[in-house]
């Protein structure tokens, strides 16, 4: 029967003998350079895309408050134009955020993947390929919280500013003259009339 080719070749390497287990060590580190370098990627892209989602939202965050605080001082024809460019700030906030959300699906692979070589590196005794990777692990994943975190802080302060903004507009309406709201009372409206 003939030799493989693998076996072949590492035969006439010379005097060094390669056990199996040297090369699965070996081949493990591979592994975990190669899924490091994909987690890097992964997690520069991620960060990237989620600060830009944060500026994002900072935006419109600013955007609301002008807003309200123009409220009562403008004419329909500059509230609309306004509203347009809150549209457009909206429309920008969650193509980022869907961006981001995609990255962050292809980041949790690469995570994945990387504490599997890390547990395979463990196991066949590749000792410092394992330790390298988990605390590259550890590492992007401080690094991810922390962009998250401003980004969470983003979102807070945007709800704010919509709350905000709902309030003052509320607070706009009840001021207006009876017959530009229309009368609405439980009679006019089906939903709250008592048949």
């Amino acid at each position: 029967m003939p030799e493989s080719f693998a076996i072949h070749v590492l035969k006439q390497q010379g005097p060094v003998s390669l056990s199996n287990d040297a090369l699965i060590r070996r081949a493990v580190s591979l592994v975990t350079d190669s899924t490091a370098t994909l987690l890097s990627q992964t997690t520069y892209a991620l960060i990237e895309a989620l600060t830009e989602y944060t500026k994002a939202v900072y935006t419109l965050v600013s955007l609301y408050k002008q807003y309200s605080n123009l409220l009562g001082k403008m004419n329909s024809e500059e509230v609309d134009a306004v509203w347009q460019v809150v549209i457009g700030a909206r429309v920008d906030v969650k193509t980022k955020q869907q961006e981001y959300l995609r990255l962050e699906s292809s980041w949790m692979t690469a995570l994945r993947l990387s504490e599997m070589a890390a547990e395979a590196a463990y196991q066949s005794g590749a000792d410092q390929a394992s330790v390298t990777a988990r605390s590259h692990i550890q590492l992007v994943k401080s690094q991810v919280q922390e962009v998250r975190q401003l980004s969470q802080k983003a979102e807070t302060k945007l709800a704010e500013a919509q709350t905000e903004e709902l309030i003052k507009a509320q607070g706009e309406e009840s001021s207006l003259p009876q017959g530009i709201l229309g009368n609405i009372d439980a009679g006019d409206d089906p939903y709250l009339r008592e048949d």
